[in-house]
């Protein structure tokens, strides 16, 4: 795992983009095809704009693949993350993408899981994007995470403290209006990938991060098996970088922008 700690959200993501189009390009460059896991959430906003504004990307050449919906709502609702990637992703690039495959939760969850899974490549992607929850979480698998399931996606339950992020970041007015599952790229299919460009801003993120870098590699912090990935760059700004210990910041320093 690199770490690279930014003054702010705005270079945080203008890096983090940096770093993810040099990567589909580099895929696009190899094959002339590409394939790509996108996230959402508010540590995501930075990184999409300036994402879909770097020059020189074949879009139409790259697949794109949906990270995590909730169950149960539709894709207008104002918390749905198709909604959120339509509007601040796909309707702001340059040219439509070869394909988008969007997560449908708003039917049998268990069948979306099983459609989606005769669409995911049988090799690597090429890139994900993601970010890491408050509670840990690396796209809603939610603590204890399953280190084991073989299947892309699954149905998850998302605990309270997940459920009370979404309150927090205006995402739903109350506890009670946040579904309790929902349809999340697996962490054994989010590990299968080439490059992995994780997004954390925010100081109340602060422990998660932390804990992800310095902590043991276990299911109660999920993102902490990123540890394990070849190639992952953590992008964080100054204000979730600030509970890391000695060994987070000397791993940070000698990959300082």
């Amino acid at each position: 795992m690199k770490i690279a700690v930014h003054a702010d959200r705005p270079a945080m993501g203008a890096a983090a983009a940096a770093d993810a189009a040099d990567a589909l390009r580099r895929a696009l460059a190899a094959r002339g095809q590409a394939t790509l896991v996108v996230a959402t959430g508010t540590s995501q906003l930075e990184v999409l704009e300036a994402f879909a504004a770097a020059p020189g990307i074949a879009w139409h050449n790259v697949s794109l693949f949906h990270l995590d919906e909730y169950c149960g709502i539709r894709a207008d609702h104002p918390a749905s993350f198709r909604r959120y990637l339509r509007e601040r992703f796909l309707d702001i690039l340059p040219m439509k993408p070869a394909a988008f495959h969007w997560i449908g939760a708003d039917g049998d969850p268990e069948a979306e899981c099983r459609r989606l899974a005769g669409l995911v490549p049988t090799a690597a992607f090429d890139l994900v994007l993601c970010g890491i929850g408050e509670n840990g979480h690396l796209a809603f698998n939610d603590p204890p995470a399953d280190f084991d399931a073989t299947d892309p996606y699954l149905v998850v339950a998302l605990d309270e403290a997940c459920r009370r992020q979404q309150v927090g970041e205006g995402w739903f007015p109350t506890l009670s209006d946040v579904p309790t599952h929902a349809i999340s790229m697996s962490i054994r299919r989010i590990m299968v990938a080439t490059t992995i460009i994780c997004s954390v801003p925010d100081e109340r993120k602060a422990v998660a991060v932390r804990d992800t870098v310095e902590g043991p590699v276990s299911p109660t912090v999920p993102a902490s098996i990123l540890q394990r990935h070849a190639d992952c760059r953590l992008h964080v700004d100054r204000a979730a970088a600030s509970r890391l210990g000695s060994a987070g910041e000397r791993l940070a320093a000698r990959h300082a922008p």
